[in-house]
């Protein structure tokens, strides 16, 4: 197994100085030459495919982040397919029969802009400025996205 890392490596750097590209660029050029199948990983529950990766920061929204990582052991998915068209009606979804308390936000998760989310998502207690500003970190982040793309989120 070492042979082949240590192979693979050594190809990479020939790619890296023959090319003159970048390494970024090199990577890049390797991930455009995968298909989706490639980028297939297990799940608690079955293997999703998704397109990017978030990586949370536990240390500025903690809260948010025990409550993600809690959802996932729970059974909910890691991966998030963007749908802010959707976002109202799961957001109702979720929330449904959950009572509000008072010097709490209700945080659902998988999160209201994904499809995933709506009925059956896993809903905490948590303060509203760990909530809302989550979901406004996690907004700037996939701003870019289209809907339609699958997010796997990392909680670091």
């Amino acid at each position: 197994m070492k042979s082949i890392v240590s192979i693979i490596l050594k190809l990479m750097l020939l790619s890296f100085i023959l090319t003159g590209c970048s390494l970024n660029e090199v990577v890049d050029l390797a991930l455009e030459n995968t298909t989706k199948s490639d980028t297939t990983v297990p799940s608690k529950n079955n293997e999703e495919n998704y397109d990017v990766t978030l990586s949370f920061p536990s240390e500025k929204y903690p809260e948010t982040a025990n409550h993600i990582i809690n959802a996932i052991e729970s059974g909910e998915s890691s991966v998030c397919t963007i749908d802010r068209d959707g976002a109202d009606e799961n957001r109702d979804k979720s929330l449904d029969g959950i009572p509000t308390k008072e010097g709490y936000d209700r945080d659902e998760f998988p999160m209201a802009m994904c499809e995933e989310g709506g009925e059956g998502a896993d809903i905490e207690y948590i303060s509203p400025s760990d909530n809302r500003g989550a979901g406004s970190w996690v907004s700037h982040q996939l701003s870019d996205y289209p809907d339609g793309t699958r997010v796997k989120f990392i909680v670091e």
